[in-house]
């Protein structure tokens, strides 16, 4: 998927844009040949710098595979307006002469009839193509992946491997160049070379000789983040997508994970604020569909936060007879949400990486409790230090009992600190076990899980230690 363009942000398409569209008007069979040296991001950055109608002229004028990879570059909104104003046939030459994955993805972008009609355009090898990777969810390795590699029988040979990557390489097949799978005589995947390793092999020699046969690969139906772990935990720049049978049905390349990996996080970062993942960029995305991904999630957190005034209020009498204990809820329940989302932040983390799985909640909460508690311990010790002084000095009128309510402080921070740590970073495995996205385990709302619990420790502590003072 291609980041989007910001406006701001084209020095190549504002200084250009305008001598192109003076050819567009005077000499339109120049443009081709004028700008052969640009790279097609340059060009998609002129197209996007020009009237929307004069886009289609200027993609005319330049040979369909050149065409179709600026297309590719051009932005998503954009590039999907253009497509929905041509005719099929149209859209179909264009979008044929891409690579197979990114065709699949500008696809998934249009309206699903006008999808359908461009795809029944398509040539046959490429309706097929494209048919086959549309089956797969855009965030699962098939979605992911192309249908173009290169795949040679184990039995062949160096000198012929090379002559067919030779007649490949000059067909245009970008996506296919960047390791050689070799195969068993029923096709199923048996080793693999780079390129490097394959001019480097000796004459004579067959792949079977130089091919390495331990294969990192994928599951069409793996995720993305699945995908990016074998790419960085291998150092590969292409891997393997199989199919049950270990057949290579399509590979993707390191470029493609990149992408995949901004998005992910991107959703991740999302859902952390406490909100839907957006679909589409900031800027543009619709006013309306904006707040449907954020009322959502802020409803469900201001329902949850009213459980804190019921739990004030089966503590009203309290805090009427010791109003002191009201100047301290804020540092209570904040400290508690703290706790509970930095300990949410590093499970989800560690969750996406692979750093840990399921059955180890128990390991973590091992961790998390003396965590927990030496994190309260400072935190009380800072608490109760500071009533002290204040106390000392005449600041608060708390004064005679200044031992009791700083202990009382002291004491719930230890119990709110440690109960939010624990909640935090047990709530990820939980979602997870119940089949969510542990990132939906949100900072708010933990926060507003510790806040209402955070209020019960407290209150709960100051009975304890001020009966028969001030309570």
């Amino acid at each position: 998927m291609t980041p989007p363009h910001n406006p701001e942000e084209r020095p190549v398409g504002a200084l250009l844009a305008p001598d192109i569209l003076a050819m567009l008007d005077e000499s339109p069979e120049l443009i081709a040949a004028e700008t052969e040296e640009l790279h097609p991001a340059d060009l998609a950055d002129v197209a996007e710098a020009m009237p929307f109608a004069e886009i289609p002229r200027f993609l005319r004028t330049l040979p369909k595979d050149r065409a179709a990879a600026v297309l590719e570059y051009i932005d998503e909104e954009v590039r999907a307006e253009l497509l929905e104003a041509m005719s099929p046939e149209q859209a179909a030459e264009l979008v044929s002469a891409m690579t197979p994955d990114e065709r699949a993805d500008v696809l998934e972008e249009l309206d699903e009839e006008h999808a359908e009609d461009i795809v029944e355009e398509m040539p046959a090898e490429a309706r097929r193509e494209t048919e086959q990777l549309r089956r797969y969810e855009p965030d699962t390795a098939g979605g992911l992946m192309t249908t173009e590699f290169v795949s040679e029988p184990a039995s062949t040979s160096v000198e012929e491997a090379l002559r067919r990557v030779r007649v490949i390489a000059r067909s245009g097949r970008r996506e296919a160049m960047h390791a050689v799978y070799t195969t068993e005589t029923d096709g199923r995947l048996a080793g693999v070379l780079s390129l490097r390793e394959l001019l480097a092999a000796p004459e004579g020699a067959k792949l079977s000789d130089v091919a390495w046969s331990e294969v990192q690969s994928v599951s069409p139906f793996a995720d993305r983040e699945e995908v990016a772990r074998v790419i960085s935990n291998y150092d590969l720049v292409v891997v393997p997508v199989v199919s049950e049978s270990n057949h290579v049905i399509g590979v993707i390349t390191v470029d493609d994970v990149i992408d995949a990996i901004q998005e992910e996080q991107t959703e991740d970062v999302q859902k952390l604020g406490g909100l839907e993942a957006l679909d589409e960029p900031y800027m543009q995305i619709g006013f309306w569909r904006m707040l449907r991904k954020r009322a959502g999630w802020l409803t469900a957190l201001f329902l949850g936060e009213m459980l804190t005034a019921t739990a004030m209020g089966r503590f009203e009498k309290d805090i009427e007879r010791a109003a002191v204990l009201a100047l301290f809820i804020p540092l209570i329940i904040s400290s508690g949400g703290n706790s509970g989302s930095q300990a949410t932040s590093l499970i989800i983390r560690s969750i996406a990486l692979r750093e840990m799985r399921l059955r180890d909640w128990w390991r973590v909460a091992l961790r998390e409790l003396p965590s927990g508690l030496a994190l309260g311990t400072i935190l009380g010790m800072v608490g109760f230090t500071r009533i002290m002084i204040w106390s000392h000095f005449g600041w608060a009128d708390y004064t005679g009992h200044s031992t009791l309510v700083a202990t009382t402080v002291g004491l719930a921070l230890i119990g709110v600190v440690t109960f939010g740590s624990l909640t935090g970073s047990m709530l990820p495995f939980l979602l997870k076990r119940l089949g969510f996205d542990p990132a939906s385990a949100s900072a708010p709302f933990v926060a507003t899980l510790v806040d209402v619990t955070g209020l019960v420790i407290y209150f709960t502590v100051a009975l304890l230690v001020l009966r028969g003072t001030l309570l």
